[in-house]
């Protein structure tokens, strides 16, 4: 089987938020997909803190991953032992390489097993007060300036034409050059929700207002983990 576990969004995030059973999955295997070694451990450890960690046995899968470097890994499945995935923040495949993985249990007959638990895509949108019946995930928008700039246009465009909440997110230590990028191209009017640090009982920050309001209370984003919605 492969379990599907989430992280948490924030290592402050108090541990009777997350289901037991995500316990439970992590003492059944010692061996995980992982995007990052270090954060996985601390991953495990926050959940399962009596797991020895000298026993994880850790496959390295990231957006430069392909099936052939997981041959190891996937003759191990077949032969019976189970894994767990785990992502970086929030729930696996979203936003996430794991899909690779998921995708080759599938072909192979290998059960796959959803746990519950936070996604920072879908916990901003549900607090953004927009539209979620509708909605586009956008992942990372362009580096190059001037593509940014259409790129921003263009969703903007997409909420007046469709009403369809548009979300991205951005490396943090470039949030606030963001939103000098929203505030810079977009409408005055356009209604913009930034949803940084959530789950995090001390400094999570949620609102939505219009450009307008952002350019005269710009938040400091710069290295916290965001969500940027537009809609209406």
């Amino acid at each position: 089987m492969l379990f599907l576990i989430p992280a948490y969004l924030s290592e402050n995030s108090p541990r009777d938020f997350f289901a037991p059973v995500i316990k439970e999955y992590i003492l059944m295997t010692d061996y995980f997909f992982v995007e990052n070694e270090k954060t996985a451990r601390k991953v495990i450890k926050f959940f399962a803190p009596e797991k020895k960690q000298p026993d994880l046995k850790l496959f390295i899968l990231d957006k430069y991953s392909e099936n052939s470097d997981l041959k190891e890994a996937q003759t191990l499945m077949k032969s019976g032992q189970d894994f767990g995935l785990i992502s970086e923040a929030g729930l696996p495949c979203i936003a996430d390489p794991g899909n690779l993985m998921v995708k080759w249990c599938h072909e192979n007959k290998i059960k796959v097993i959803p746990i519950n638990g936070p996604s920072s895509i879908i916990l901003a949108l549900i607090s953004s007060g927009f539209n979620g019946q509708e909605f586009t995930f956008h992942g990372y928008l362009p580096i190059d300036k001037s593509e940014k700039k259409q790129k921003i246009q263009w969703l903007e465009n997409q909420v007046q034409k469709s009403g369809y909440s548009q979300i991205f997110m951005e490396t943090p230590y470039r949030n606030n050059q963001l939103l000098e990028d929203l505030i810079q191209f977009l409408n005055p009017n356009t209604k913009l929700c930034i949803a940084a640090n959530i789950n995090d009982p001390e400094s999570e920050f949620i609102k939505t207002m219009p450009m307008k309001e952002w350019k005269k209370n710009k938040p400091e984003l710069h290295k916290i983990p965001a969500v940027f919605v537009l809609g209406r």
